[in-house]
Parts: C-alpha cells; sequence; structure tokens
C-alpha cells in the first residue's frame, strides 16, 4: 500500500495556519464591510464555456478541466472514445468535458450579475472570499489551489470607486502591519502605446510580453516582442515607455508626452491624475502609491485603472489586482454594466506575514484554559465550572482522563494553553480552585465562585 499524498500544488492547514489565515480573512472581511460590500458564494465549478476565452491565451492554458462523470451506456462510451480522439489531436470536446474549476472569482461574479442583474440593486457592491484553481507550475507562492479574496463594484463609471478600492487597500494592509506600493496602471495607456506602436490590434500582444517584464527583464521582453511581429522601431518606443520614472507627477508628464496626443492615452492619464487628486485631498495616512507604466495584468477584460499590490521589504510576488472591466457582463449577454474590482492573495499575504513575523500572539491562542483531571468527583464540578466559563465565551478543554500532573502540563504546553485550573480533593472540599499562569509559572487560590470575575 502506498503512503498517502496530496495533489501538487496543493495543501493541508493545521489548527494554528488555520487561526492566522482566518486572521487575515477576517481583517479582508471587516474593511470590506466597513466600505459597504455585502458577500456572496458561487459554486467551485462553472461551465467551460463561461470562462473559456477570458483570461487570454496564458490563462485558458491553465484551467483546470473536469472531465465528464458516468459512462453507464454504449452510447455515451463510443461518443468519450471520439472526444478522446478530439483531444489528442488538441481539439475540445463537450464529450469528454463540459466543465471547469473556477479560475478566479470574477467571471463567476460577472455571470452571477448577468443571470439575476433584474433583481439586483445598483451599483451592486459584493465581496467574495473562496478557493480557486489553476494548472500551474507550483513555487513558492504560487499554488494550484488557493483562496482570493474580492471586492468589486458594478453599475457605476465613477472614478470615486476606484479610489475607494485603493483604500481598501492601504486599509487592510494597515490592520496587518504589512507595508506596501499600491501599483497603478490604465489600460487605455496601454491601448494608447499600442496604437502608436502601429495599430490596437497589437495590445493583446504587447500586454503579454509586458506582463512578464518582472519574471524575464526588459531583454526577454524585447525578444518575445519582436517574436510577436512587432518591428524593431515599435520594440524601441515601447522600451522608452518602460524605463519612465521618477516621481508620480513626473511619470505622469512622461507617459502623456509619448501617448497624450491619443484619445485613449489622454483619458488614461486623466483617469489617474483623477485618482492621484483625489486620495492625496483626503485626511489622514495617504496609501503609498506608485504609478507603475510597466503594470499590464494580462487578462483581456480589463478597460481602464489595473492595480497591482507588492509587499515591501520582502522578496515576493503580487499579493494583490485588480482592474476596471467596463464590458465584463457584455460577455454574457448583459452590455452596458460597467465594473471595477480587486483581488486579494491571501496565500502570499500569509507567507509574507509569516516572514516579517507580523501575527499577533494572540492569533496562536485556541484554548484559554485547561481544567486538570484529578478524579470523577473532582472532573465532575470541573466540568461544571468549564460550562460556566464557557457560556462567558472562555475556551477551555477538561483533559480527557485522570493521570498523572506531568503528562496534563505537557499537553497544555503542547497547545499553547496559558492557564490551567486545578481541582483536587482540597479545593471540592473548600469550594476552592486553583488558577496557574502556565507562562509565568504563578498561581493563586480562589472561591469558586470567583472563578468567573477572573480575567483569561
Amino acid at each position: 500500500m502506498s503512503k498517502p499524498s496530496l495533489p501538487q500544488g496543493t495543501r493541508d492547514f493545521g489548527a494554528t495556519v488555520v487561526r492566522k489565515r482566518n486572521f487575515i480573512f477576517n481583517t479582508i472581511r471587516s474593511v470590506f464591510e466597513l466600505y459597504g460590500f455585502q458577500p456572496l458564494e458561487t459554486p467551485a465549478m462553472e461551465n467551460m464555456e463561461t470562462l473559456m476565452g477570458k483570461y487570454g491565451e496564458e490563462g485558458d492554458k491553465l484551467i483546470f478541466k473536469i472531465l465528464n462523470n458516468g459512462l453507464d451506456n454504449q452510447d455515451k462510451l463510443e461518443k468519450t472514445k471520439a472526444g478522446f480522439d478530439k483531444i489528442m489531436e488538441g481539439k475540445n470536446s463537450t464529450a469528454i468535458t463540459e466543465k471547469a474549476l473556477r479560475y478566479d472569482l470574477t467571471i463567476p461574479f460577472a455571470r452571477y450579475v448577468a443571470m439575476n442583474h433584474g433583481q439586483l440593486t445598483f451599483p451592486f457592491k459584493r465581496y467574495q472570499v473562496q478557493p480557486v484553481w489553476r494548472a500551474d507550475r507550483p513555487q513558492r507562492g504560487r499554488y494550484r489551489e488557493f483562496y482570493q479574496c474580492d471586492a468589486d463594484v458594478v453599475g457605476s463609471k465613477s472614478l470615486i470607486n476606484e479610489v475607494e478600492l485603493t483604500n481598501i487597500y492601504s486599509t487592510v494592509f494597515s490592520k496587518l502591519n504589512i507595508p506596501v506600493e499600491i501599483h497603478l496602471n490604465n489600460r487605455k495607456v496601454l491601448a494608447a502605446l499600442a496604437e502608436v506602436c502601429g495599430g490596437t490590434d497589437k495590445l493583446v500582444d504587447i500586454t503579454i510580453a509586458i506582463d512578464k517584464l518582472d519574471k524575464i527583464g526588459i531583454d526577454k521582453v524585447k525578444e518575445e516582442l519582436i517574436q510577436r511581429g512587432l518591428t524593431e522601431t515599435q520594440v524601441n518606443q515601447i522600451a522608452a515607455y518602460l524605463n519612465i520614472s521618477g516621481s508620480n507627477t513626473e511619470r505622469l508628464q512622461q507617459v502623456n508626452a509619448l501617448v497624450g496626443n491619443t484619445e485613449n492615452g489622454r483619458k488614461g492619464v486623466e483617469e489617474l491624475q483623477f485618482i492621484v487628486d483625489y486620495i492625496a485631498a483626503q485626511p489622514g495616512v495617504q496609501p503609498n502609491i506608485v504609478l507603475d507604466f510597466t503594470l499590464a495584468r494580462g487578462l483581456n477584460y480589463y478597460t481602464g485603472t489595473i492595480y497591482e499590490i507588492k509587499a515591501l521589504n520582502v522578496q515576493m510576488g503580487s499579493i494583490g489586482g485588480g482592474g476596471r472591466y467596463d464590458d465584463l457582463t457584455g460577455l454574457f449577454g448583459v452590455p452596458n454594466l460597467p465594473g471595477v474590482g480587486i483581488s486579494f492573495g491571501v496565500d502570499r499575504i500569509y507567507d509574507v506575514m509569516e516572514e516579517l513575523q507580523l501575527f499577533p500572539e494572540e492569533v496562536q491562542t485556541g484554548t484559554q484554559v485547561l481544567f486538570f483531571n484529578l478524579g470523577e468527583a473532582e472532573s465532575k464540578k470541573a466540568f461544571e465550572l468549564m460550562q460556566q466559563l464557557r457560556s462567558n465565551g472562555i475556551r477551555c478543554e477538561l483533559f480527557h482522563e485522570q493521570t498523572k500532573f506531568d503528562k496534563q502540563f505537557k499537553y497544555a504546553e503542547k497547545k499553547n494553553i496559558p492557564y490551567a485550573i486545578i481541582l483536587g480533593s482540597t479545593e471540592l472540599q473548600q469550594q476552592t480552585c486553583v488558577v496557574r499562569n502556565l507562562v509565568s509559572g504563578e498561581q493563586t487560590t480562589i472561591q469558586q465562585t470567583e472563578l468567573l470575575q477572573q480575567q483569561f
């Protein structure tokens, strides 16, 4: 019998990890709710046609397809065999698969809005915290099954939504104590770059190549652009664009000089200027915004502002991203519903917080109090007192059997339980109990009636 194992790119999570992850989830959820977003959940699987063609050629390759279930008759068996022949020829076949695991939360959300738009109140603001799946090569910070936390607004073109989403990013990472840069660009600026370089039909080729800049470097990006059919002159124009630097104001001036003579370029610069100015005028701590014109986010559905979040002081890919998609529901037959959304990469956020040791100590605490088991009568009274503490919200356990003190102390130590309550025959007779702080070693004897007033 082979040893049990996990599929590559997936993980089990023990209690310590789950508590830390829940700390991240709860922090994000609380900020989403603070900004008026409401929760939504969608199925783990979607129809293939819902997902395919929405993520660009690179994304489509990473979609996990689900084989059709059941071969309960000869007709199905014959169709399946024919379907496999198509697959071997590099074609898709509904005889083999009609469904797939969701690649992200945005497309399922757009499908939900398209199906329910007659019953929704617009602008519709939702958040969603669920796992997604990608057939990617597993590596540090990149898994095949991972959680996303998304917030989206549909039914509004107002750029105030972009300002709000920028502030959500800033607030969440401030609460998590992660120093970040919020990188912004605009797909209209990229579309304008494509126009300057020979035509809008080059946009997808340019964005896919630029999106790899951090991974492969400028020289490899140039090579890829040449392979995708751009001329050397066009590639040099793109290289000049990628070398824009300086303050946010200086960067806006430089990109405006390059692409501002096109309608897309002018609009893109104006939209970025609006966000930067609006945030600069708000009171309080300012989000750390970086206008990053190398940011492309190679997804076909973005039409305006795009985001990417970089954690400082740690080597890690982006820990969040998103953007505006003004016709996403049009893909499902419901046009003219503009939208904008952001996503948090919880798994990478967790890795960053672990590396920088940012989790609060109290996150590690599960059980707060362990009642020692010192006999039948003693444990019966301990159970009664434990239930009283539980009714006051104190997390408690009674050791499962009567045994030596040493074994019970070791159990508490391994589970990081900070307090023990010891109730022996003497305490039972005198209606007292011993409260021991297992961290400091201090202990006091109190009346059982005083237990509910103790601070644990």
